[in-house]
C-alpha cells in the first residue's frame, strides 16, 4: 500500500469525530457550574477532544508525544546557526532526559518517545536532487505509522529533531501553498542576516527546480512536494498523523515544522487534520501562514520557536484542564441533588 493509499485508507476508517459524543460534551457545557462562555474557547477544546476520543466525558489521562529525527542534505549550505552534528548531540540528549522536550513531557505527564529515521544519514541536498527517492519515503512514512500504530494514548504530540529542517519546512510550505522563499523561510535556529539570506537562496533554488521541471503543488502531489523538498523526520512526522487519524486519536500540534509536514496529508485528502488542534503558533514568520490556510486557531501564541515538540507540550496541560472542567465540575442540577459528574 502506497503512503497515499494509506492516508486515504485511514481517512475512510474514520470518517469523522463521533457527533454524538461531541454534542453530549457541548450539552454539558451549557449547564456546568459556571457563568455561560465563561470558558468559551476551553469548552470548544473540550468538545473537539470528546468528538475525537468518541466520549462524552473526555478526559487527558494517558498522553504521548512521539519525536522523529533526521538530517538534512541542505545543512551543508550553513542555512543553520548550528552544524548538522548537533542533530546527533540533541538526540543524546533527549535519550539522556535532559532535553527541554524531556523536561517538558515530564512536567506535562506526557510520555516521551524518540524515533531515529535518518540521523547521521542526511537527504539529499534538495537544490540539486530530489531529497528522498520513493523507497526512502516510503520507508519513512511507514516508521512514523508503526511508532503511533500501537501506542497506548488518548491524545498525542508529535514532533521532530533535525538541523536544517526549517529550511525543508518552509521549501514544503511554499510547495504546497504556493508563493516564494521569502514568503516563508524564518530564521530558524537564529541565522543572521547572512544566513537568512542563504536559507531563501537555498529554498528558492528547490521550488525553481521542482517548477522547471513541470512538477505542479497541486494537491493530489502534496505528498511528492513532501518526499522533493522535506526531510524524513516530516515524512515520518506525516505518516505517524495519518496513523493517528486511523486511530480516531487526537493531535497537539506544533511548531512551523511539524504543521508543514502534516499539512500534507491535509493537501492530498482534505479532511485528514480534522483530529488535529494548533498547539501554538510560533515565532516562524511562515507558521502563522500555515495555521490560516489550514484555518487552525492556535491556542497558545508564545513566541516560540524551538520545535522539538515543545510548544505542544507546553499546550496538553490547556488540554487536559478544557477537559477536566467539562468533565469532572458538576452541572447545577449535580449539584443541586448532591451529586458529583463521578456518581453519573
Amino acid at each position: 500500500m502506497t503512503p497515499l493509499q494509506s492516508l486515504r485508507s485511514a481517512v475512510l476508517a474514520v470518517p469523522g469525530p463521533d457527533l454524538e459524543a461531541a454534542a453530549a460534551v457541548a450539552e454539558r457545557v451549557g449547564h456546568v457550574l459556571r457563568p455561560g462562555g465563561a470558558f468559551a474557547r476551553l469548552d470548544e477544546v473540550a468538545v473537539w477532544l470528546g468528538g475525537w476520543q468518541r466520549r462524552a466525558d473526555p478526559r487527558v489521562e494517558r498522553p504521548a508525544a512521539v519525536i522523529f529525527g533526521g538530517d538534512h542534505g541542505v545543512a551543508a549550505r550553513a542555512v543553520s546557526a548550528y552544524p548538522a552534528d548537533v542533530t546527533r548531540l540533541m538526540v543524546d540528549a533527549i535519550e539522556r532526559g535532559v532535553a527541554t522536550s524531556s523536561a517538558l513531557a515530564a512536567a506535562a505527564g506526557v510520555g516521551l518517545t524518540f524515533v531515529d529515521v535518518g540521523v547521521g544519514r542526511p537527504t539529499e541536498d534538495f537544490t540539486t536532487a530530489d531529497a528522498m527517492t520513493p523507497e526512502r519515503f516510503e520507508q519513512a512514512w511507514n516508521a512514523g505509522r508503526r511508532a503511533v500504530a500501537e501506542l497506548d494514548a488518548d491524545l498525542l504530540v508529535i514532533g521532530e529533531l533535525g538541523i536544517g529542517n526549517t529550511t525543508a519546512a518552509a521549501a514544503v510550505a511554499a510547495g504546497l501553498f504556493g508563493g516564494n522563499a521569502v514568503d516563508w523561510v524564518g530564521r530558524g535556529t537564529g541565522v543572521d542576516d547572512a544566513g537568512l539570506e542563504r536559507k531563501r537562496t537555498t529554498v528558492q533554488a528547490g521550488l525553481d527546480r521542482l517548477r522547471s521541471q513541470g512538477r505542479p503543488n497541486e494537491a493530489i502531489d502534496s505528498l511528492e512536494v513532501l518526499r522533493c523538498l522535506g526531510g524524513t523526520e516530516l515524512v515520518a512526522m506525516a505518516g505517524a498523523a495519518a496513523e493517528a487519524r486511523r486511530r480516531s486519536l487526537p493531535v497537539v500540534l506544533d511548531g512551523f515544522i511539524a504543521t508543514a509536514a502534516m499539512a500534507t496529508i491535509e493537501r492530498a485528502v482534505p479532511g485528514a487534520l480534522d483530529h488535529a488542534m494548533a498547539g501554538h503558533c510560533s515565532a516562524e514568520p511562515g507558521h502563522r501562514r500555515l495555521l490560516d490556510a489550514l484555518g487552525k486557531r492556535p491556542l497558545l501564541d508564545l513566541d516560540l520557536r524551538l520545535g522539538e515538540a515543545t510548544g505542544a507540550l507546553v499546550a496538553v496541560p490547556v488540554v487536559r484542564c478544557a477537559a477536566a472542567a467539562v468533565s469532572d465540575v458538576a452541572t447545577f442540577a449535580e449539584f443541586a441533588a448532591e451529586g458529583v459528574p463521578g456518581d453519573r
